[in-house]
């Protein structure tokens, strides 16, 4: 059985309301776990494509070059000498 542990927040009246409109009575915990669960994996994907997209930047040209100097062994026909 999972632990639990009870808490004491704030939250706005809007913010209640909101949590009341979708959840049953009793339910607000439960919600809350899940829309925190959710916001925290957002965030993590968020934050993981940012920090790929600024290595993919900050590498551009220098993956560029490497492209350019490994492209001609593509074109390079490979045989092997029986002789």
């Amino acid at each position: 059985m999972p632990l639990h542990r009870r808490i004491n927040i704030t939250l706005p009246e809007e913010t209640i309301r909101l949590i009341d409109r979708v959840a049953k009575k009793g339910d607000r915990s439960f919600l809350i776990s899940e829309a925190v669960r959710h916001y925290v994996a957002s965030v993590g994907k968020a934050r993981l494509r940012r920090l790929l997209k600024e290595g993919a930047l900050r590498h551009a040209e220098r993956d560029l070059r490497l492209a350019e100097e490994w492209s001609g062994l593509d074109e390079t026909p490979w045989r092997e000498d029986r002789e």
